[in-house]
């Protein structure tokens, strides 16, 4: 199965910085305050203003800086002259894995399951479950809403597949349409703490597809293998 285009879209950002200069300009909005014009870049640098222009526009097309347009110069109205563009990094985080790799989402959910049982006395392993499954249900339902139509009233397994690509389990069909996940994102996790991070995928899995409110009654379950996730997917 082909790469989801956020990991393409990721990976393109981390090669965009891929050359010397690209990221001496990074660096250089980096360690500013707000927005950075093409002359102020190239004078920084001590490179041609033309030069400087077109690598930060590299960076803008891949994402890994936002521009925006004004007047530097305080004139407004006729003869004010073009606006100025300006860049400053993206709020957006640069990374890439392969094979993808979520071990935001796994600390995400970790660290709400603990202020969770730091403030209802409630023991962290239900905390855990109860947050991995209302956060899968939260991106199943928002996977569904963003579904063509004549998908979800139709089959519905390809839209399932289509949210467990984008969140790098890389999904693929086997025996009697069994979905077989040949990616596990939270794998150096799992290896350390095998119970508990299977535990949370299952959940977080079992709210996906509960959010999602498959047609094919699908359900997940744990079925550890080598080379494969420790869930698979299959109709109850």
């Amino acid at each position: 199965m082909l790469p989801p285009p956020e990991l393409d879209h990721r990976i393109a950002g981390i090669a965009a910085l891929d050359q010397p200069l690209r990221r001496s300009l990074y660096r250089l909005l980096s360690a500013r305050d707000g927005w950075t014009t093409r002359d102020e870049a190239a004078e920084a640098l001590g490179v041609a203003r033309s030069v400087a222009a077109f690598h930060l526009d590299k960076l803008a097309d891949a994402g890994v800086v936002d521009v925006t347009y004004e007047r530097t110069t305080g004139r407004t109205g006729p003869g004010a002259g073009r606006p100025s563009k300006l860049y400053r990094p993206s709020d957006d985080e640069v990374s890439a894995s392969v094979p993808e790799r979520r071990y935001d989402l796994a600390g995400s959910l970790l660290a709400a399951a603990a202020d969770d049982a730091s403030t209802t006395g409630a023991p962290i392993a239900d905390c855990l479950r109860a947050t991995a499954q209302a956060a899968g249900r939260r991106v199943g339902e928002e996977a569904s809403d963003a579904a063509p139509s004549a998908e979800r009233s139709g089959d519905g397994r390809q839209v399932v597949l289509d949210a467990l690509a984008r969140h790098g389990y890389q999904p693929e069909l086997g025996d009697h349409d069994e979905i077989a996940l040949t990616n596990c994102p939270f794998h150096r996790l799992a290896q350390q703490h095998r119970t508990l991070v299977c535990g949370m995928n299952l959940d977080f899995l079992d709210g996906l597809l509960e959010g999602m409110g498959s047609n094919d009654g699908l359900s997940a379950r744990l079925a550890p293998a080598p080379g494969y996730c420790c869930v698979r997917i299959a109709a109850a």
